[in-house]
Formats: structure tokens, C-alpha cells, sequence
């Protein structure tokens, strides 16, 4: 009898060298700092490493317009020249050498993810290097050059699937996979965000629920900054479930960027380790309840490099290998002499920020005078009547 497969995760050293500079706040050690703190906790003995392959010319073509990948060839060999009109060269998006290269291979990692999955190598796959959900057809976005998301939803499409479902937890809007999928019906967008007015990019109104010919494909929740875990929670409750439920998606992609964090440098939403975490655990239910438990995990933006980001991801990893660390556990000692060595700071020494994570059930009342409440209560009028669903209710 054979062995159930494993969870996998896609990662090759290589996706660090995404570097745009020691003074960026997409810094990549992030991911180092992750592998070695999930490694630490044992998480990596749960899951089979899996190489991955860079996306070709042709691969990424698919959803990027030729001209803008010759204009990051190009670039990524010269350096010294930049293309704002592409976004390549500003502040956000700097031009480095082998930008191409690694680019490529973060995509090609998200691929590999969704192509185990959906041939049911494994179960659940996750490449934390990916999430980069900026980028746009024709031009660079947000720290993104390729939309490695984007790419592996067009492969899932290019090769059965029918009906995926995308779920985006980041702080930031996951304007990039909207914007490539707006009007497909096959592809339902959720992103739950802290809202235009007062965050990049601007965009993920409520009001934006897809094109003419997919009508409630795209679902946005945009927060109030301040927003902490039992909001966000409240949020997420009353609408990403009993959209997920009416769609019926095969197989969920999701977008784990922990920059919603409380400690965020670049974001106003609060929310804890703790709250990240369990929604890690909602979304492997819901692949578990809807997707016969297929699920395609990546990670995104986080930039408190040593306090979050390295604890949120591991949780993550955990979940995605079925192995879910302990909030309570301590973080090994040698990961933490690591973090002094390489970052010159003081590691946390705990899994958790100690915080719960209950809320008020949207079942229990709307509250008018409430900023979250009417921000919650327009994505429903926006979007449940074109899925058939009573946002009344």
C-alpha cells in the first residue's frame, strides 16, 4: 500500500537574491530567516522540499505582455538604465542584476506549487518566496516584477480547472490577480485589505466585483485602518465563507503577505501573530471543506523582517504540512543567536504575541456608526446579489 503524499513546499536558496537593495523594506532575508526558524521547529521534516524551475519567455507570456519581459531582460542584464513607464527603475520597483532570473524562478516556483497540487502530487503546497500580486500585465507594481499568483491560476486554467478561487489576506490590495482575471468567470478574486484611502494602491473598493462578463468574480473588503483581529475576523466571516461556499471552487490559491501585523513599518492594520494564524487555519478548513483539501499557498508582503514575518510564515508552513506549531512554543535558541548575528537585533522568543482571537459574529447585529461595520456591509449589498446571495442575511 502506498504512502499518502506530503505537502510540499517549492524553494530554492536562489529566490533571495530578489534583492533590491539593503535599504528596501522587501528585504530578503525574510525568507532565510523563515526557513531557518521553520526548520528549527521541525515544520521542514513535515514537508517534502520540492526544486523549482524558472518560468520561461513563453510561460510567463501567458499573462505578461511580451515587451515588458524583454524590457526586464534587458534591464536585468544593464542595470545602470531604468523604464518607469514599465515601473522598473523607481523607488519601489529598483532595477538589479539577474532581476529576470530570480523573478522567473519565484514564478516558476508558484507553478510547480499548483501543478503538484492539481495532479495530486501533494495535497497542499506552499512557496513563500511568491505572493507577488502587484505586478501587472505590461509593467512592474508595488515590489512585484512578476505575478508568479497570476501565473499559476493561468496554468490551473490552461490545464482543467474550471473553478479556482483566489483569497488574498495581505494589507494591501491584491490588485495585480484582479486585475488579470476581472473578467473571467472561472476565477473568483477575494481581497480583504485595509482600504484605498489610506494605503497603496488605491484601488479594492467594494464597488469593484468584476467585469461585464463575470459578474461577482471580484470581492473586496476594504478595512479602516486600525483595524485588529477580532475586526478583521468579523469582517472575514461575514463575507469570504458564504462566497466560497456559493462558488464551489476545485482547488484555493491564497496570498499570505503578513504585513496587516500590528509592528508593520509600511501599514495601519493591527493584527496579531496570533490572529494571522488562525487565519492560515480558516483558509485550510475552507480548502479542506470546499477543494477536498487543495491548497496553493504563497507568501507576500511582511517588512517587521525579524519579529513577524519569520513567526507568521513558520505558522503557515506548519499548517500547509498538516503540523501546526504550538502559539505557546519557544523559538530555538540557535534561531535567535541567528537573528542577533544577521539582523543585530533581538529575536522574539515565543510563537504567539499572546493575544486571542475571538469576534462578534456578523449574525449578532450591524452597527451603523461603525466604520468596519458599513465597510463590511457595502461588500455584501456589492456582491452577494450577483452570486445570488441575500446579504440580509
Amino acid at each position: 500500500m502506498s504512502e499518502r503524499p506530503r505537502a510540499c513546499i517549492v524553494f530554492d536558496d536562489q529566490v533571495t537574491s530578489y534583492d533590491f537593495g539593503p535599504t528596501h523594506p522587501l528585504a530578503p532575508i525574510r525568507v532565510a530567516l523563515t526557513m531557518q526558524l521553520a526548520g528549527g521547529l521541525g515544520v521542514l521534516d513535515a514537508l517534502d522540499t520540492v526544486a523549482a524551475s524558472p518560468a520561461s519567455s513563453d510561460d510567463l507570456a501567458a499573462i505578461h505582455a511580451p515587451g515588458y519581459i524583454e524590457r526586464v531582460q534587458k534591464l536585468s542584464a544593464h542595470p545602470i538604465h531604468q523604464d518607469l513607464a514599465a515601473g522598473l527603475g523607481s523607488d519601489d520597483n529598483p532595477v538589479f542584476a539577474g532581476m529576470h532570473e530570480v523573478s522567473a524562478l519565484v514564478a516558476g516556483a508558484s507553478v510547480e506549487a499548483a501543478r503538484r497540487v492539481w495532479t495530486g502530487q501533494a495535497p497542499r503546497a506552499a512557496n513563500i518566496a511568491g505572493g507577488l500580486h502587484h505586478a501587472m500585465p505590461d509593467r512592474a507594481s508595488g515590489f512585484c516584477i512578476y505575478n508568479d499568483i497570476a501565473l499559476a491560476i493561468r496554468w490551473l486554467l490552461d490545464h482543467g480547472a474550471e473553478r479556482i478561487a483566489y483569497v488574498d489576506v495581505d494589507a494591501h490590495h491584491g490588485d495585480g490577480v484582479q486585475a488579470m482575471f476581472w473578467d473571467d468567470p472561472r476565477v473568483l478574486t477575494i481581497s480583504i485589505h485595509e482600504g484605498p484611502q489610506t494605503l497603496f494602491p488605491g484601488t479594492g473598493f467594494s464597488t469593484e466585483t468584476g467585469g461585464p462578463g463575470a459578474p461577482g468574480s471580484a470581492v473586496n473588503i476594504p478595512l479602516p485602518p486600525g483595524t485588529s483581529d477580532a475586526g478583521w475576523f468579523r469582517a472575514f466571516h461575514a463575507v469570504v465563507p458564504p462566497v466560497l461556499r456559493e462558488f464551489a471552487p476545485q482547488i484555493l490559491v491564497t496570498q499570505h503577505g503578513c504585513d496587516s501585523h500590528m509592528d508593520d513599518p509600511l501599514t495601519n492594520l493591527m493584527l496579531s501573530v496570533d490572529g494571522q494564524r488562525q487565519s492560515y487555519l480558516v483558509l485550510h478548513d475552507l480548502a479542506e471543506e470546499l477543494c477536498g483539501g487543495k491548497w496553493v499557498a504563497t507568501g507576500g508582503g511582511g517588512y517587521a523582517i525579524s519579529d513577524v514575518v519569520p513567526r507568521a510564515w513558520s505558522h503557515l508552513l506548519g499548517i500547509v504540512a498538516g503540523r501546526p506549531v504550538d502559539p505557546d512554543a519557544a523559538t530555538p535558541a540557535d534561531w535567535q543567536d541567528f537573528v542577533r548575528v544577521h539582523r543585530g537585533v533581538a529575536a522574539p522568543v515565543r510563537m504567539s504575541d499572546g493575544r486571542t482571537t475571538g469576534y462578534r459574529p456578523w449574525e449578532n447585529g450591524f452597527d451603523p456608526a461603525s466604520w468596519l461595520d458599513r465597510s463590511i456591509q457595502a461588500s455584501r449589498q456589492a456582491v452577494f446579489p450577483l452570486l445570488g446571495l441575500d446579504p440580509s442575511y
